[in-house]
């Protein structure tokens, strides 16, 4: 096998290779066979490409060409085609595909669901990956700089799926080996050009094709296996501290949404959620309604079905999430709900609700009404007492129970508190308040004046409640809108109260916030709202009926809901209500469309999961994975892509000069001519210290760069061969001269280089000094065109006419 063809072969697979890294951020592994193939399509049609020959630039052209057209054809389809003819439909279709793409892996939580779209977006990336790599390694021959997008992919994947951890060291490993292998199938001159910036190489005989190694006759040699370790150690390194930097990533795809610890058989172990505002937006825009339950109750009161799924208890100023809660068997008979006294509790209905999951709803928390009091369900759940949860046991590494496709019964009590009771409630218990009222020292103070403001004269928390929603729900203003930047951090509220613009997540986290700033116990619980009844007594409930809400702490009642969200279609408590004629009407039997927040979930695993519930990570279906950054959301895809740019600019950076250099040299060279050669010798020169001097001649300068360089016999007598065909070539009668002189020039070089020492070498290689000619020739070209443009407004000028005086009589000229 060629040189050539040995370096396409392992540029695919190093690419490929690298590619594993993205096997965790999906739930198969059956693309990375599409992605070699295609690979090896893209590969072959490169290699024919330079067979025949063709410019470069061609030859990525076909590449591109090729490889777009079997992925239109591929995925021909699989899209919404909008096009007319058979290329405009490919085309249309694909892009729509695509799009769709994009979509999902802003929704789905990791390990997503191997969509069309997201194997679409795959299958593209690492095309495009190869791409460059064969570009670098194959096309231009420079196999250490093709380590840059390998690098990219890996640290993209590593920071997505958490970074260095668990079975990530396997992809770690194919990656730096893949990276390896490219290098060391470079080939012995490339290895030991390399070498010389690693190893360093005796001084002594040199290889003038590699203008470095050490060729024949040479003390001692590099070894090409050792250099390619020293390289690849290097390499690996750098890939192994890139991932360290990146930040925890959440949101979509990128979610880390919950974190569980335990939650074994046995008893103990703990469950925690965090922040759903992370990926609120694109939930509320999403223009699927997939449904994701359905169920049938014997509830008389349907507007009050609503099916909760988590809490979110502590407040830090920057987010809401769920306390981390000691976790236990569930028992048949689920205990009382805390702070319900007897008096209401006989004024409470016992109903029964027989539910089933879709098979798209891989949902780890088990939705429920609110209290149940006992639940039938299959498989290994376990349960939260504080929040009254029910969460998927652990079946096996990175394997957790969920509620997809599952049938299963609640029973639950349907509460009917008065407005007498809640504002006859007493104090509630000290542990209570002190837990449920915190807020955070960074809160801004406007959020407490705020709920003093609105609450200015009522006697207890049950009017200041009811003050609380009418402020937000009724009178004070509020749109609900959910294209208004969600917003994080402690002004999210304060911006929230003086735009007055947001969606359900707002102002549940608004009112809850409040709500404790005036010492009543909240925090925010989030689920669906009833849903749609069918015709044939079923309940629909579908992602856009995914809604937060405050719930607040009354004694003798226990956690109670509001509704402070604007949204037509929301079922306000009747305990709630005012007898002002501004109030909205309950909703008799509610078809609510309230596209709102999902709790954040851990990653489960659907193929069409609604885009609401993947958003948060509600359609994930692996086993949830500890986030690096704690149980806290992180940045977007934008922001991770932006990291990796700018890790690839620091590390590109250095290699700019070097990639310079070596361009200018093999132009020069590759012509064969003298005169150009002559320039990159004394270039060469330059770079390790012997300023070029024009007033020599060719011999006079010859023998200066010989002296000065300290060089050896056999590189001087390559210098004045140089030197003397330049002579021949400025005085000598026209002619052909069979001279070839790259293979001394680099032998010079080689020697110039070996003569300066390590420290030398590098700043010959990444700080050349002849690069100031970029800067003459920058000024050159600009005094070029300050003098053309002198010259056409010189010529404009002499083309206007001129104005002519009057001619005055002989007389008057005196």
């Amino acid at each position: 096998m060629s040189g050539r063809a040995r370096l396409t072969l392992f540029a695919a697979l190093a690419t490929l290779m690298t590619s594993w890294s993205l096997a965790s951020l999906v739930e198969s592994s059956g693309w990375l066979l599409q992605a070699g193939l295609l690979l090896a399509v893209q590969s072959g049609v490169g290699a024919a490409a330079r067979r025949v020959p063709m410019a470069r630039w061609l030859t990525v052209a076909c590449q591109m060409l090729v490889s777009a057209l079997v992925l239109m054809f591929l995925f021909a389809g699989k899209g919404e085609s909008t096009g007319n003819g058979p290329m405009a439909y490919l085309v249309t279709d694909v892009w729509a595909l695509f799009r769709r793409g994009l979509q999902d892996v802003a929704e789905f939580s990791i390990p997503a669901p191997l969509t069309d779209g997201i194997r679409l977006l795959l299958l593209a990336g690492v095309l495009l990956i190869g791409l460059l790599v064969d570009l670098l390694a194959v096309t231009l021959r420079s196999a250490a700089a093709a380590g840059l997008p390998l690098l990219a992919l890996y640290s993209v994947a590593a920071g997505l799926s958490g970074g260095l951890g668990g079975g990530s060291w396997f992809s770690f490993l194919l990656a730096g080996g893949g990276y390896l292998t490219l290098l060391l199938a470079e080939g012995r001159d490339r290895l030991a050009q390399w070498g010389r910036v690693f190893g360093g190489a005796p001084p002594g005989r040199v290889s003038a094709a590699s203008g470095y190694g050490s060729g024949e006759g040479s003390g001692q040699a590099v070894s090409p296996v050792r250099t390619g370790r020293r390289i690849g150690a290097v390499a690996l390194g750098l890939a192994l501290a890139v991932p360290a930097v990146l930040p925890p990533l959440g949101g979509g795809l990128l979610a880390r949404q919950v974190e569980a610890e335990g939650g074994g058989s046995g008893g103990g172990g703990t469950i925690s959620a965090v922040n759903p505002l992370v990926s609120l937006q694109g939930s509320l825009n999403a223009q699927d309604n997939r449904v994701v339950l359905k169920y049938r109750t014997d509830n008389p009161q349907l507007g009050e079905q609503y099916l909760r799924i988590l809490a979110l208890d502590e407040f830090n100023g920057v987010k809401w999430e769920a306390s981390a809660r000691a976790l236990t068997d569930v028992p048949e008979r689920l205990p009382a709900p805390p702070g319900l006294s007897a008096q209401v509790r006989r004024d409470a209905v016992e109903v029964r609700t027989n539910l089933s999951a879709a098979d798209t709803y891989a949902q780890r928390y088990l939705p429920m009404p609110y209290p149940a009091t006992a639940v039938d369900i299959p498989g290994k759940w376990r349960f939260e007492p504080v929040g009254r949860t029910l969460v998927g046991d652990q079946l096996g590494k990175d394997r957790f129970q969920n509620v997809q496709g599952a049938g299963y019964k609640v029973t639950s009590l349907l509460l009917r508190p008065t407005a007498a009771q809640l504002q006859a409630a007493p104090e509630p218990d000290r542990a209570i308040r002190d837990e449920y009222t915190k807020l955070p020292d960074t809160l801004p103070p406007v959020v407490a004046e705020t709920a003093r403001q609105v609450t200015k004269g009522a006697k207890d928390d049950y009017t200041r409640a009811v003050k609380l929603q009418d402020f937000f729900a009724v009178n004070g203003g509020f749109r609900y809108d959910t294209k208004v930047a969600s917003g994080t951090g402690p002004t999210a509220i304060a911006r929230f109260l003086q735009d007055k613009e947001g969606f359900c997540v707002h102002f549940a986290f608004s009112m809850a916030a409040m709500s404790r700033s005036l010492g009543i116990p909240a925090r925010v619980a989030v689920g669906f709202t009833p849903g749609e009844r069918q015709p044939d007594g079923s309940v629909n409930v579908t992602m856009r009926d995914a809604h937060a809400w405050p719930e607040l702490y009354f004694e003798g009642i226990g956690w109670t809901r509001f509704e402070p969200t604007p949204r037509q279609g929301i079922s306000l408590p009747d305990y709630s209500r005012t007898d002002r004629p501004a109030d909205r009407p309950s909703a008799p039997s509610p078809v609510p469309s309230q596209s709102a927040v999902q709790p954040s979930a851990e990653p489960t695993k659907a193929d069409t999961c609604p885009p609401e519930l993947k958003r948060l990570g509600e359609c994930g279906g692996a086993a949830p994975q500890q986030s690096a950054g704690g149980k806290g959301g992180g940045p977007s895809v934008a922001v991770v892509l932006g990291w990796a740019g700018a890790v690839l600019a620091l590390l590109a950076l250095p290699l700019l000069p070097l990639l310079w250099r070596s361009r200018v040299r093999t132009r020069r060279l590759a012509a064969g001519g003298i005169l150009p050669a002559w320039q990159e010798l004394g270039d060469a020169a330059w770079d390790v210290g012997i300023a070029p001097d024009g007033a020599l001649s060719p011999r006079r300068a010859a023998s200066r760069l010989v002296e000065l360089g300290r060089l050896e016999p056999e590189a001087a007598a390559a210098v004045h061969r140089v030197a003397g065909a330049v002579e021949r070539a400025l005085y000598a009668p026209p002619g052909q001269d069979p001279y070839r002189p790259a293979a001394d020039v680099l032998l010079a070089r080689t020697a110039l280089l070996a003569g300066v020492g390590r420290p030398g070498r590098l700043r010959a290689l990444l700080l050349p000094r002849s690069a100031v000619r970029l800067r003459w020739a920058a000024a050159a070209r600009r005094d070029a065109w300050a003098a053309a443009a002198r010259g056409r407004l010189a010529g404009l000028a002499a083309r206007l006419p001129r104005p002519r005086l009057p001619r005055l009589p002989m007389r008057d000229r005196s």
